[in-house]
């Protein structure tokens, strides 16, 4: 990840990538992140924290 990924909930710097089938993903701020992971737990999903 980049300084310029950014997180599609606030616009913060993006330090989580959740990846989904489809090669569709979302970025998150490690707040939102937090506050989106048991949703996440509940789908297929990849995780990469950096």
């Amino acid at each position: 990840m980049t300084a310029q990924d950014r997180c599609d909930r606030c616009g913060a710097q993006a330090n989580i990538r959740a990846h989904f089938s489809h090669n569709r993903e979302l970025l998150f701020c490690a707040h939102h992140g937090r506050r989106c992971q048991e949703a996440l737990d509940v789908l297929s999903w990849e995780v990469v924290d950096g």
